[in-house]
């Protein structure tokens, strides 16, 4: 017999916006230790932290909080202009992040992590080649990414 069982969103299998911002704070409490990404966010606002876990739980199915009441796309996108991050930046940041995210015991099936580490390398990717031009100009309504279990499809083009 066949049971119409409803996939979870990303967001619902990481255990919700507690899980996310939990993330995030012990994340960038690392980033303000590491020698390397620290002199990029010591200046980071104090609610940093929770911006940066809204707008990845809304990406991985979460609510719209980040685009309804703290920014949009095109403003996330905007914040990284001109900041010249480099691969190495990039690397240890997403290095710095899957390790929080096994510390706090995010869930480790196949699966998920796949799908969370995609959605990392796809994004800090995208924020190395956004960082480089300090005039990038970008539809003010684009809309959020949406990531889930599958594959985000097509080669990458500017």
């Amino acid at each position: 017999m066949e049971t119409n069982k409803q996939v979870p969103s990303l967001y619902e299998w990481a255990g919700g916006m507690p899980v996310f911002e939990k993330l995030m704070v012990a994340f960038y409490d690392k980033v303000l230790k590491d020698d390397l990404l620290e002199p990029i966010f010591r200046h980071m606002s104090p609610t940093h932290q929770v911006h940066v876990a809204h707008f990845f739980a809304e990406v991985f199915g979460g609510p719209k909080i980040y685009s309804s009441n703290e920014g949009s796309h095109a403003a996330m996108v905007t914040k990284h202009l001109g900041r010249h991050l480099t691969e190495e930046h990039r690397k240890r940041w997403v290095q710095l992040l899957v390790a929080t995210a096994d510390e706090l015991e995010l869930p480790a099936d196949p699966e998920f992590r796949s799908a969370f580490v995609a959605y990392v390398e796809w994004g800090t990717r995208i924020a190395v080649i956004n960082s480089q031009d300090p005039n990038l100009t970008m539809n003010p309504h684009e809309p959020m990414p949406k990531w889930g279990w599958g594959e985000p499809g097509g080669p990458y083009q500017p």
